[in-house]
């Protein structure tokens, strides 16, 4: 193994082998800035596998980099509780025209005046080209150069700290990409004995993982250390296979809470899971993985199958309005029972598990961009459903997210996009992508995701949220995450403090309880385009109104606005709830 130094002069090193098959190798007049490579034959140049910068791309040198030059204005940042978040995903290429981290910090007040105190970042990871999703990153410590670097994420964290917003970031432990992968010219870092849907696996049980493990395991403290980052959502877990006597999740759990203790503040591990298991979340001292959540996407083919119709092709075994309320008072819908699209029983109860293990939300990066056409909610349900949407996310007892722009019913698409150089790999994405969707009988082929035009279409445009139905839409977030954070309720993730009652396949009431005092919030949900009969509860003598999606303010203005439900109700009243409504009464 040779070190290949670039600067301050071109010279060549070469390295000694220690324990365990590592090469090490002392220089001393290495500055920041210098570029170097690996030569693990001896002839030809490769980027180092721990690259913390690239700024030249997959193929090129590695920069070394001063992780102690910025000078960080967080000090005091301690973080917030888990609960409290409203998570926000965005991609950095897309959320602004720059599509940079310093581009996104003059729109964090506006993310603050909607009431969101947390973003969730997907991958940053160097990837190649300028323009990826990032799940094809193939340097796992180096940030994006095209985003700004490592410099530009600094700068994002700081300023998004000083306004109380946590950072989270997508990390992928799953695969590596397979353009600039020279992973295996160094160790054997993949494996033949399991198999992903993007290739090769990654190596965490068979000969040589010790040191494959500890690179991936030691990921997240670079984040949490270097970065300042709050929180991690990990890539599609369930396809990291390991069947060591320690697992690899457990191994990661130690060392984050070893790292935790140091810098006193908490470090949040969430995951992507299709196990559909509690020991997701369950501590390692209970044979669990140790996370602090996982995604919930039950609720969201729940949910999304009951407002769009259509989506019963895409999610055929929901459509049931029980399994949404399982959602809501459970959280996995598929606890056991078989499911036709799998052909096999599927998943474990989480009954009694706390809401606050779970991340809840009707649209993210996967359920707009692998889409067919790539469509948001927006453009594929009308102005009242897609309230209904907004409230049965922001009113469960779960930790609410959104996808970037949803907040203000965007409506450009999310596209999928590469980047690549290499011809072949080109062809083999553009030939996928067309496949992927071929049964869904396109009358135009999907957007070549290496087409510039496919990226920049994806851009948000930020002057929709001043005027129109999408100011409407973001006026209408912003009270629903006031009342989530001024109603105790609405604050409580004890799951057995929740009811449920369907009326028909058309509606259903959630109740909310809170879990000082007999205080309860009734939120009764009408789907259906007919006024919905319904008996108020003698839960409490009187209930008044908090919120009606049906008062004028809430309209677009294209259409009269229905009779409301009255300001205050009695036990035991007959109501009928208008046509696709939300309408929420607090005990008196």
């Amino acid at each position: 193994m040779t070190l290949h130094l670039l600067s301050p002069k071109d010279r060549k090193v070469k390295m000694q082998r220690h324990e365990v098959g590592y090469f090490r190798a002392e220089v001393k007049d290495v500055k920041p800035g210098d570029r170097y490579f690996f030569m693990p034959d001896g002839e030809q140049d490769y980027p180092d596998p721990a690259s913390h910068f690239q700024p030249d791309g997959v193929h090129g040198p590695s920069e070394v980099v001063d992780h102690q030059s910025h000078e960080w204005q967080d000090t005091t940042w301690r973080g917030l509780p888990f609960k409290d978040l409203i998570l926000y995903e965005l991609h950095v290429g897309t959320f602004t025209p720059e599509g940079t981290f310093e581009a996104i910090i003059p729109r964090l007040d506006n993310l603050v005046d909607t009431g969101i105190n947390a973003i969730e970042l997907m991958p940053v990871a160097q990837c190649p080209g300028n323009r990826n999703w990032g799940y094809d990153g193939v340097y796992p410590y180096a940030v994006q150069h095209s985003y700004g670097g490592p410099n530009g994420l600094k700068k994002l964290v700081d300023a998004c700290h000083a306004r109380g917003i946590a950072v989270f970031l997508d990390v992928v432990y799953n695969h590596l990409g397979p353009e600039g992968n020279y992973f295996g010219k160094f160790a054997p870092y993949f494996t033949d004995k399991y198999s992903t849907p993007w290739g090769e696996a990654i190596n965490f049980d068979d000969a040589w993982s010790d040191g494959v493990r500890d690179y991936f395991s030691d990921n997240p403290l670079h984040w949490f250390e270097h970065y300042h980052i709050d929180g991690l959502r990990l890539d599609a877990i369930h396809t990291v296979f390991d069947k060591k006597a320690i697992n690899f999740w457990e191994l990661t759990y130690y060392k984050v809470k070893l790292l935790e203790q140091k810098l006193g503040r908490s470090l949040y591990m969430t995951a992507e899971s299709d196990y559909n298991s509690p020991k997701v979340m369950k501590s390692p001292e209970v044979g669990g993985f140790g996370f602090q959540a996982q995604w919930l996407d039950d609720f969201h083919h729940s949910l999304y199958v009951l407002l769009n119709e259509e989506g019963k092709k895409y999610y055929e075994d929901f459509g049931q309005i029980e399994q949404l309320a399982k959602a809501y008072t459970e959280g996995f819908v598929h606890s056991g029972e078989f499911v036709k699209f799998r052909k096999q029983r599927h998943g474990a109860s989480s009954a009694g598990m706390s809401g606050d293990k779970f991340i809840t939300f009707i649209q993210n990066h996967d359920q707009v961009g692998n889409h067919v056409g790539s469509l948001r909610l927006s453009t594929i349900i009308d102005y009242e459903r897609l309230k209904l949407a907004a409230a049965a996310v922001m009113l469960s007892p779960y930790v609410p997210m959104l996808f970037m722009g949803e907040e203000y019913a965007e409506d450009t698409p999310f596209n999928y996009f590469v980047h690549h150089s290499d011809e072949e790999l080109i062809k083999a994405v553009q030939e996928g992508r067309k496949e992927e969707f071929s049964g869904f009988n396109w009358d135009a082929a999907p957007p070549d995701p290496q087409a510039e035009e496919t990226f920049t279409a994806s851009k948000l445009i930020w002057e929709k949220r001043e005027k129109g139905k999408h100011k409407i839409m973001l006026q209408w977030h912003q009270e629903l995450i006031r009342l989530r954070r001024t109603e105790a309720a609405l604050q409580c993730f004890d799951k057995n403090k929740i009811r449920v009652q369907t009326i028909g396949q058309t509606g259903f009431v959630l109740l909310r309880q809170c879990e000082k005092d007999q205080e309860h919030l009734l939120c009764l949900f009408n789907l259906s385009e007919a006024p919905l009969p319904y008996t108020i509860p003698a839960t409490a003598p009187t209930w008044k109104k908090l919120l009606d999606s049906k008062l004028s303010k809430w309209q677009t203005g294209k259409s009269k606005a229905p009779c409301t439900l009255p300001n205050q109700v009695a036990a035991n009243e007959a109501v009928e709830a208008p046509p696709l409504s939300i309408t929420v009464y607090k005990s008196l």
